[in-house]
């Protein structure tokens, strides 16, 4: 996950280097028609319809049978086109219909359907109607993603896809807890990777130099312990209600918050906060450096646990999805035989309290539950504790995928202890051939992790997570048989001009096809 050996040193450049927001106005190429062919993720099939296109005016309506989906279509077009865009009750005669039936492929897979007189989206589930939805945003034009009234025209070209997950798990994470970041810029990183299909958010809401969830059980956690940052920055931390407000945000995105609580290791906001959970019982001072490896929960002490229980049972009862993630990496400080005792008995509580167990691939060292999920994050393909656990796997090997790491070394944010990574260092892995041993059935999905030792700002997530979380978001949607990087370059490079009308301050590789003025 992370293994630093020095302190991260956040100079003026760091700060600001990216932290002004990219704000462009669309042009008359952002109504332009865009190649039905430039989809990212790659859809299973794209057969375009040659001379034919729907074009999106005064008179187009919606008709949508999950009306969330439907609505927020419908919101997003009005924004930019100034266009009406009513919600009808019956599927339209000139306009778009999101229609449950039935597709291969289960909840998430859709079928899109342009013709000259419309545009049909059929899933089995409102998932798969989003998703669908997803890739019709891609076909519009740029200014279609415009947070002002544009000139358009606006035309979609014909032809159908039918698409379907290669993976069921399509994460990303964001670290909250070394720099906080609010409600607003989690929700904007939501809307994000909505786009790209994404459809877990991890939310990493403790570590030592701060936590992030309001625990009514123990107050001083958000209060003491959320009060610092790396680098001495303002710290926060997010009421029940706030986190509650992000999950139903991310809900309505098709995306599922899985929170985690850092454990025994990564530690020490907590453990300030209340001294009876260290050994000693003296409570260290806060911490706001980026060491790792040197705080530990008493694993000794049974207020230990009775706390564990607390925060898990709160947190449970907070969050809907399955997961519930236990951290468990870089525990230097906890002796081994403490830790596996720990791990083993933190599993039971989260299972007591209905979630799932997922935890950094060092819970292999404990009795791992059949049912835990276990996140790889090491770089060692031939590595063999994790793919003979018989364990499901999701994917985040930290040299292909933290994208707190360094483009190159100019790079003005970032790290570089899991090397430079670069958009064709991002793509260019199977994450179901990646550990030699691990049979791919094994594998669930890929996340790409974003830690904030260096990220200050909603700016910096921008630069940091793309273009590469769109190159992993592809990995884990589309067939490994689409996988090409000459191709994928082009398309992720028709993705720019949208997200300068979308605000976000990309970085812009070298080896990617950037259309001119994007």
């Amino acid at each position: 996950m992370k293994i630093r050996t020095a302190a991260v040193v956040l100079t003026t450049l760091l700060a600001t280097s990216v932290s002004a927001s990219v704000t462009v106005s669309p042009s008359a190429t952002a109504a332009a028609a865009v190649a039905f062919g430039a989809i990212v993720p790659a859809p299973v099939s794209a057969v375009p319809a040659a001379g034919v296109t729907y074009l999106i005016t005064a008179a187009t309506a919606v008709y949508s049978e999950a009306p969330e989906v439907g609505e927020q279509l419908a919101r997003q077009l009005r924004r930019s086109t100034g266009y009406p865009v009513p919600i009808v009750t019956a599927p339209p005669a000139d306009g778009i219909t999101l229609r449950l039936g039935e597709v291969a492929g289960g909840d998430e897979a859709y079928q899109l359907d342009v013709t000259a007189t419309g545009v049909v989206v059929l899933a089995n589930r409102a998932a798969g109607l989003f998703n669908g939805v997803q890739t019709l945003r891609q076909l519009l034009p740029y200014a279609a993603d415009a947070a002002t009234v544009q000139p358009g025209p606006w035309p979609v070209p014909g032809g159908r896809i039918v698409d379907r997950p290669r993976y069921p798990y399509r994460g990303a994470m964001l670290d909250v807890a070394r720099h906080f970041f609010p409600v607003g810029a989690v929700e904007r990183y939501l809307d994000q990777i909505a786009l790209y299909k994404i459809n877990y958010l991890h939310l990493h809401l403790s570590d030592d130099q701060g936590w992030r969830i309001a625990v009514d059980s123990w107050p001083r956690l958000a209060s003491y312990g959320g009060s610092t940052a790396v680098g001495g920055d303002p710290g926060g931390s997010y009421t029940k209600a706030q986190y509650q407000e992000i999950i139903a945000y991310a809900a309505a995105r098709n995306i599922t918050i899985v929170p985690e609580i850092d454990m025994p290791g990564h530690t020490n906001a907590a453990l300030a906060s209340y001294g009876q959970l260290t050994c000693d019982g003296v409570a260290p001072p806060l911490y706001t450096g980026t060491d790792v490896g040197f705080s530990s929960l008493c694993t000794s002490k049974e207020i230990t646990y009775t706390f564990v229980d607390q925060v898990i049972g709160e947190l449970a009862a907070l969050t809907p999805g399955p997961y519930l993630h236990i951290g468990g990496d870089e525990a230097a400080s906890t002796a081994p035989a403490d830790y596996k005792a720990f791990v083993d008995r933190v599993q039971g509580i989260v299972t007591a309290h209905g979630k799932t167990v997922m935890g950094w691939h060092d819970v292999v060292k404990a009795t791992p539950l059949p049912t835990t999920l276990v996140q790889y994050w090491g770089s060692d393909p031939t590595e063999t504790a994790v793919s003979t656990a018989g364990r499901k796997v999701v994917m985040s090997p930290s040299a292909r995928t933290y994208l707190d790491m360094k483009y190159n070394r100019r790079t003005p944010l970032g790290q570089t202890w899991a090397g430079l990574i670069e958009v064709k260092d991002a793509y260019g892995w199977n994450p179901g051939a990646y550990l030699r041993r691990l049979p791919p059935e094994q594998v669930l999905g890929v996340e790409a992790p974003l830690w904030t030792e260096t990220i200050r700002t909603p700016a910096d997530i921008d630069y940091m997570a793309f273009p590469r979380l769109p190159a992993l978001a592809e990995l884990a949607w589309s067939p490994y048989a689409t996988h090409d990087w000459t191709a994928f370059r082009q398309r992720l490079g028709a993705q720019g001009p949208r997200w300068r009308v979308m605000g976000i301050a990309y970085y812009r590789s070298t080896q990617i096809a950037w259309p001119s003025g994007s």
